[in-house]
Parts: structure tokens; C-alpha cells; sequence
């Protein structure tokens, strides 16, 4: 893509990508389509076998109240309750792809849609199941999600955006990214978390002169 546009490396279960979704949501109002986002997943941490302690439950819902701090939206820290709960971040990543498949922008606010649906609604995203059902409530094929959610095609296109993110010398999320500039290259817009407030300035700059 030689147009302007954005690259934003994300995880459904990143507290941090959380809270920067209000912002994701602020970009494409601001820009729409003429500052496209192509979403790439982070892969925060794919294929998780082990239950979490009770002492790691407590240590992330209290990470989790820093991005309330920050970003002022809501946490359920009870979904860590679930019994047997596995922090996976992989299955709702494959989830995103799915939907990506079908619709690039789709897949964003769907993005969003689980990040709330975890954080918020105590639902467990890391379950096939509740990942269909999000799915259908986008008015898209759940049961065909399920359907190929173990199928080697889907696995692989996700873990290939957790390469492309190990390959950007991304270390942590969110991230995003623009370009290209004059020179073909990328520039950092932000790692890490930042408000709508200093981030659409930003894109503002570039849009109307190089970014730095």
C-alpha cells in the first residue's frame, strides 16, 4: 500500500490495547477512509496451557487499574474466576483473522468488541464457544469459525501476523505505526499507550507535512 495509512499491532487480551480502543475508534472518525488501519496481531501470548495462580489473578487485575487510571473504561477483573482459566491469547487472535478474511474494517471494531466483551462483560474470550457467539452477534457465520478454528490454514495465517510483529521489531502493544514517508520507510506514532489527545494531533502533522 503507497497511500498513507496505518499498521496497528494489537491483541484481543493486551489490557493496554484495552484502553487505547477508544482511540482506535477516534482515528477512524477523525480520518475514515482516507487513513486506512490494517490490523496485524501482536500475539501478547499465544498457546498458554497453564492455569494462572491466584497470585497472578491478583497482580494483573491490579495492572488492570493503571488503564482505568489512563483511559477512564471499565474492568471485570471476575472473568479470571473462570474455572481453569488459561490467559491464551491465541484463540481470540484467530477469531480476529477469521473475521478479518471478510471485512478489514469489521475486523477492528471487532477487535473492539472483544476486548470489551473480556474486560468489561466477564466473558471468556479465550473460549472457542464465546468467541462464535461474539462472532454471530456481528452477523457473521459463528459455527463456520468453529468449524475451522483447529484447520491448519487458520492457525497459520495467525501465527504469520505474530511473525510479522516479531519481523516490525515490535516489543509491546499497542503499536502503531505510519507510512510510508518520503523515503518508503515507516514511523512510530506511538508504543505503547497514549491518548486520542496527543495521537490525532500526530497524524494531523504527518497528513500535513512529514512526521518525526
Amino acid at each position: 500500500m503507497q497511500t498513507p495509512h496505518l499498521i496497528y499491532f494489537a491483541d484481543a487480551m493486551c489490557s493496554w490495547c484495552y484502553g487505547f480502543s477508544p482511540v482506535i475508534a477516534d482515528i477512524r472518525r477523525t480520518f475514515g477512509r482516507t487513513l486506512p488501519i490494517q490490523l496485524i496481531m501482536g500475539g501478547l501470548r499465544p498457546g498458554t496451557d497453564t492455569p494462572m495462580t491466584d497470585k497472578a489473578k491478583t497482580e494483573l487485575a491490579g495492572h488492570w487499574t493503571h488503564v482505568t487510571e489512563a483511559s477512564g473504561l471499565p474492568f471485570d477483573p471476575a472473568v479470571l474466576d473462570t474455572p481453569g482459566f488459561l490467559y491464551d491469547t491465541d484463540p481470540a487472535a484467530r477469531a480476529v483473522v477469521f473475521v478479518r478474511r471478510h471485512d478489514t474494517e469489521l475486523a477492528l471494531t471487532f477487535l473492539a468488541d472483544l476486548q470489551a466483551a473480556f474486560y468489561a462483560q466477564n466473558r471468556n474470550i479465550a473460549d472457542p464457544e464465546v468467541l462464535a457467539a461474539l462472532i454471530t452477534e456481528r452477523e457473521m457465520d459463528g459455527q463456520r469459525f468453529l468449524d475451522i478454528f483447529d484447520s491448519d490454514d487458520l492457525k497459520h495465517e495467525t501465527w504469520r501476523d505474530y511473525g510479522t510483529s516479531q519481523q516490525a521489531g515490535v516489543t509491546g502493544f499497542p503499536t502503531l505505526i505510519a507510512g510510508p514517508m518520503e523515503t518508503g520507510a515507516y514511523a512510530v506514532v506511538t508504543r505503547g499507550y497514549q491518548s486520542g489527545e496527543t495521537v490525532i494531533p500526530t497524524l494531523e502533522a504527518w497528513l500535513s507535512g512529514p512526521l518525526n
